[in-house]
């Protein structure tokens, strides 16, 4: 393709919407269907997305749903010209994650779902983030709702949520709101297709209590096995998950080779208890990882985050029989407006033009499904000058995440959060509680909503020496999902496999059991969330004032006093290491 060429195939691409740019990619894969001349044969693509997090749009490293439209278009291209048809399904957190979903508590990413045709989606931990409909994160009076923002969603939807394992405390039931419910069940080219959705046995505890109560989880695979087999008695002919509970894999050559595969994660577990035949694919996420596999013969796939890849699987049936004559599991799939020619990567903005080419899929250029873009550019709009917001500091180098459990952007938020409260200590869930990077350059309101995006606020406790030593001893065995820690250094010693917690504040003093320490962290935490306070917390929770602001407003305004650059290297060596353990630390330690 001539250089001309490329540069009027971008300008085009960008006018429909400027929001394509700066994705990687691997190649793109082009199927190989069993076909019959008899139309006896017919092929279901299943599509899946997980933990999208209200990537509606194009950003360095993630194709966002713009983009992935296009790939939708051509696979049913594909699908209609041989007869066959395709599901699109998603394993939950759609919508907690960007500003551009955020502003409307997820309302621009239930539009976007509904004009990319979704079959059904699961609900994740994050669907609860945003509480009460309205401003309020969480209820304060008994009039707020705890889940009203998210039955609101659902009303929204042309697609059923689903939970099959999501109990209603007052009846032991699964929850029935409008438009949730346990499985769905569809009829595609002649197939029944059954669809459960499940989460994971965390997710009460992986987003604000105060929005969950009322709920419980219920175990995932025997829930599965009750579903499904309702299913089945129903003439399904394929049995879908879509599961909000994940695992990883390493190695995409042979997905019969498992040996790259984390065979203790969730769904791995949850797979290997279902009986043989009763399920057939599922959906995964949660953990932001891949998988395109098979265990116990039931294939399993899952696509990182914020709509980086996708996941496919083809199913070939019988009309007659409707018995499955072939099953293709395909690797995850990256999602990228163009790519490299040479590697088929995704191409980024650094990239020669002259090896640039337009990426395809089943043969198709991508094109992204106007509706959808359309979506995306409304409300892009909308937020473009609150996201554009300069707050007067630069970045010397990017500040992030690299080298967890002691990194430079985990030691930036919790000093921070020091500094602009009256604590002697502050403790934050650095992992999974910081979603991205700070970038080089002049720094944005954007890049800290995309670092912080959620409306946790402030809290201080006061805590004895006591209350903080069984914190951090409840965190040791942790390892990288340790909290990040400001304002004392903390050893770890273990005789005879007794740990010793002994923690020095930063003026130098020793924390006996007596002294009152005062100890800033979030609502997140204070409701049990991440585990981190739970072996303290007193029965009916802690007391404290809904009136300090949100967290990533104080970040915000700390940020714009600092005096000059920020560099990463202020945040790392030895003077900021807060956990000293011994490495290994012996399996036998204990407080």
């Amino acid at each position: 393709m001539a250089r001309s060429d490329v540069k009027n195939r971008l300008h085009a691409c960008t006018t429909v919407l400027a929001l394509l740019l700066a994705i990687s990619l691997n190649a793109c894969v082009t199927p190989a269907n069993i076909t019959s001349p008899d139309g006896r044969l017919v092929t279901i693509s299943l599509l899946g997305t997980n933990d999208v997090h209200g990537a509606l749009i194009a950003r360095p490293g993630r194709g966002g749903l713009v983009t992935f439209s296009g790939y939708v278009a051509a696979l049913r291209d594909a699908r209609a010209a041989d007869g066959g048809g395709v599901l699109l399904i998603d394993a939950g957190d759609m919508w907690q994650g960007t500003l551009e979903s955020n502003l409307s508590e997820g309302a621009a990413v239930v539009d976007a779902y509904n004009a990319l045709g979704y079959t059904a989606v699961a609900i994740g931990n994050h669907e609860f983030d945003f509480g009460p409909a309205g401003p309020k994160p969480i209820p304060e009076t008994d009039a707020d709702d705890p889940q009203g923002s998210l039955k609101l969603r659902a009303t929204e939807a042309e697609f059923p949520l689903l939970a099959a394992n999501l109990i209603d405390t007052s009846t032991g039931q699964p929850v029935t709101w409008p438009n949730v419910r346990p499985s769905t069940m569809v009829e595609l080219e002649g197939i029944k297709i059954g669809i459960i959705g499940v989460m994971t046995k965390n997710a009460l505890v992986t987003t604000i209590a105060a929005n969950t109560v009322g709920l419980r989880i219920a175990p995932l695979a025997q829930t599965i096995i009750d579903e499904a087999q309702k299913l089945r008695d129903k003439g399904a002919a394929l049995v879908i998950v879509t599961a909000h509970a994940g695992s990883q894999c390493e190695n995409f050559d042979d997905p019969l080779d498992i040996s790259s595969c984390d065979l203790s994660g969730e769904i791995m577990r949850v797979a290997s208890e279902l009986p043989p035949g009763l399920v057939n694919h599922i959906f995964a996420g949660h953990v932001h990882q891949k998988i395109a596999h098979i265990v116990n013969g039931v294939s399993i796939t899952s696509s990182y985050s914020n709509a980086r890849l996708f996941g496919r699987v083809d199913f070939t049936l019988d009309r007659a029989t409707h018995g499955i004559r072939n099953r293709h599991v395909y690797p995850p799939q990256w999602i990228c407006a163009f790519v490299i020619e040479q590697s088929g990567l995704c191409a980024s903005a650094d990239d020669n033009l002259e090896s640039i080419v337009v990426a395809r899929y089943e043969n198709q250029i991508i094109v992204p499904i106007e509706t959808v873009a359309a979506i995306a550019a409304r409300v892009a709009e909308q937020v473009a000058e609150k996201k554009a917001r300069k707050l007067g500091v630069y970045l010397d180098t990017a500040i992030t995440l690299d080298g967890e459990p002691d990194t430079a952007l985990g030691h930036l938020m919790v000093n921070a959060m020091l500094q602009s409260n009256d604590a002697d200590v502050s403790m934050h869930n650095v992992s999974g509680g910081i979603r991205a990077n700070l970038p080089q350059g002049e720094l944005i309101y954007g890049s800290v909503f995309n670092m912080f995006p959620f409306d946790n606020r402030v809290v201080i406790l006061e805590l004895s020496g006591a209350e903080l030593r069984q914190v951090i001893a409840h965190q040791v065995p942790r390892q990288k999902r340790r909290a990040g820690i400001a304002g004392m250094r903390v050893v770890i010693t273990c005789d005879n496999n007794a740990m010793d917690v002994t923690m020095m504040l930063d003026d130098g003093r020793e924390v006996l059991d007596g002294d009152r320490i005062r100890v800033v962290v979030n609502d997140f935490l204070v409701f049990g969330g991440d585990d981190l306070l739970t072996p303290i917390t007193p029965h009916g929770g802690f007391e404290f004032s809904n009136d300090l602001p949100l967290v990533r407003d104080v970040l915000v305004r700390w940020f714009s006093e600092q005096d000059g650059p920020l560099r990463a290297e202020q945040f790392l060596g030895p003077e900021n290491r807060r956990w000293n353990i011994p490495d290994p630390l012996p399996a036998a330690c204990a407080f």
